[in-house]
């Protein structure tokens, strides 16, 4: 190739650089407003559960959850826990500390605070409150487990794990559930000093909360799932009540061994159990007509009620047990919280977040109703219990591998901002590599220097959210103010952004995600701020933030 041609290309990609704007649709107006809605954005939203420790360091993640199934049994003294109806209802030991300790030191418990205090990340551990724990660690940490329904001693079942078969999953071959089982062939009965001395044992080793230790305990993980997820041990429906009193006996031992520690509960899975208890809902007909538990309480639904009640202990005790309001959630839409990437699929993902927030939307799956789910937490807490604060310490929005699954977990992490979320963390973590942890990296470390999404929410409107979401703040040190741009439409548009109440300087730095380099985040080059106006040319199916420095 001769030297002009070599420029003729050159020239021709740089032209092509420049041509975005004029193939782009007209996308919808973006208007910003630097000194309406102001609030805080809580640093606890960008949380995850169990996320390595390298992703962890990039991100300063600032909350780790230690939680899911598992931890319902989990024995601390022995570092062993039951899987549950997850894994043939065994007992599964996790691996031997090699540093020398001898157990309960050095667990996997502790290596995960110990992984936090090496990141600067807060640690969030769920405490097991139903009443069980796996009882002991099988001979050389091998097979055969210790399991709730051993095919020897209840009979041939539908389903064996396939490395030990004589643990199977508690069904009979014609679909009936094995009931009569003993509880002992796994667990054995805990009550609040096993977990208080859990709590001994953390300070003792980290600190207490104030001092570096562990910031947050959960009250368990989904308790109105027991009867079925650990069926082996839990037989009967939980009502609203023994919820009620395993919190306030549980919440408050903790709180005695230390302070200031923060409680979360009551972590249900979702938006049944939002409003029935399992004594609700287990009885099956048409309990939706007739929630005697639900009925008996006055017809309030559970979180409401379980608010009430969390007060009313305060105002008895003169003390708070619960602190954060938890919920998880997971959208129900189908294909949606899951790997599908289809067309129908993708759309229909990046809709259904506006269920976390949007009172206009219907939900699209067999909820069908207006979740509308922060806004109604706020009144929640608002109307039962005021200065409670509200996490989500379990949801995703799946696809964490593909760019349709980064764009709504970057919106998602938007709307936590926006609405005022104080603490959530994905379940489960994106691998490093994966567009998920690029779109937490637009938050985080935008610019592989720590450069984040700022700390104090604005009001930030776009003519056409479905299309095209923005989210904008404050940067605390300098005051610059940072724009994420998340375009949903699956075309490149071109947008017009209208900046009042604040005073820009001459150029606008640019990052952006996309599907066209999933590996890297992109630093563009500046673009001009005129009377306050950015031209936005924003690919399809990308992210985008602009950092506009103050006027100096």
């Amino acid at each position: 190739m001769t030297r002009k041609i070599q420029l003729s290309a050159i020239a021709a990609a740089a032209c092509f650089a420049l041509m975005p704007a004029a193939w782009a649709a007209a996308g919808p107006a973006i208007t910003v407003d630097a000194t309406a809605d102001q609030h805080d954005i809580s640093d606890d939203i960008y949380g995850m559960n169990f996320a390595d420790e390298q992703l962890a360091k990039e991100l300063s993640l600032p909350v780790r959850r230690w939680g899911g199934n598992t931890t319902t049994r989990y024995n601390w003294q022995l570092d062993i826990d039951n899987r549950g109806s997850d894994w043939f209802f065994e007992n599964i030991p996790y691996p031997l500390p090699t540093d020398g300790r001898v157990l309960p030191n050095g667990s996997s418990a502790d290596r995960f605070v110990e992984q936090d205090r090496r990141t600067g990340t807060k640690s969030l551990v769920t405490l097991p409150i139903s009443g069980w724990a796996a009882k002991r660690r099988p001979p050389n940490d091998n097979h055969p487990f210790d399991c709730g329904f051993q095919v020897s001693r209840y009979g041939a079942q539908q389903s064996v794990d396939t490395w030990d078969t004589n643990c199977g999953n508690g069904v009979k071959p014609d679909g009936t559930l094995i009931t009569g089982n003993n509880p002992a062939d796994t667990s054995v009965a805990i009550g609040t000093t096993f977990v208080q001395d859990w709590v001994r044992h953390l300070v003792a080793n980290y600190g207490n909360a104030k001092n570096g230790g562990v910031k947050f305990y959960e009250m368990d993980n989904e308790p109105e799932l027991w009867r079925t997820t650990h069926r082996d041990v839990r037989t009967t429906p939980l009502s609203y009540d023994e919820l009620r009193d395993r919190t306030w006996q549980y919440a408050s031992a903790v709180k005695a061994v230390d302070p200031g520690a923060k409680i979360l509960g009551p972590s249900s899975w979702g938006w049944v159990a939002y409003f029935y208890s399992d004594l609700d809902t287990s009885p099956g007909g048409d309990w939706w007509n007739n929630p005697k538990d639900r009925n008996a309480h006055g017809g309030v639904g559970l979180a409401e009620w379980y608010l009430q009640q969390m007060k009313a202990y305060e105002q008895q005790h003169g003390e708070r047990i619960l602190d954060y309001l938890d919920e998880h959630y997971y959208p129900q839409a189908s294909g949606v919280w899951g790997d599908g990437t289809d067309a129908n699929t993708a759309a229909l993902r990046l809709r259904s977040t506006r269920s976390l927030w949007d009172p206009t939307y219907t939900d699209e799956s067999w909820i069908n109703d207006k979740v509308n789910l922060i806004p109604r937490m706020k009144t929640w807490v608002a109307n039962n219990y005021p200065g409670t604060k509200l996490a989500i310490t379990e949801y995703s929005w799946g696809a964490l591998g593909h760019i349709n699954g980064a764009l709504a977990q970057a919106d998602v992490l938007g709307i936590f901002g926006r609405e005022g979320l104080d603490l959530a963390t994905l379940w489960s973590p994106p691998k490093s590599s994966d567009p998920a942890a690029f779109a937490f990296r637009m938050y985080r470390n935008v610019d592989g220097q720590g450069g984040r999404f700022g700390t104090r929410a604005v009001r930030a409107t776009s003519a056409d959210q479905g299309q095209l979401s923005v989210y904008a703040s404050r940067r605390g040190k300098n005051g610059a103010l940072t724009l994420m741009a998340v375009n949903k439409s699956g075309t490149a548009l071109s947008s017009k952004i209208t900046l009042s109440h604040f005073t820009a300087g001459k150029k606008a730095q640019v990052y952006r995600y996309s599907s066209a380099n999933l590996s890297a985040i992109q630093h563009l080059a500046s673009v001009p701020v005129s009377s306050g106006v950015i031209n936005a040319e924003l690919p399809a199916d990308s992210i985008t933030m602009y950092v506009v420095p103050v006027k100096k």
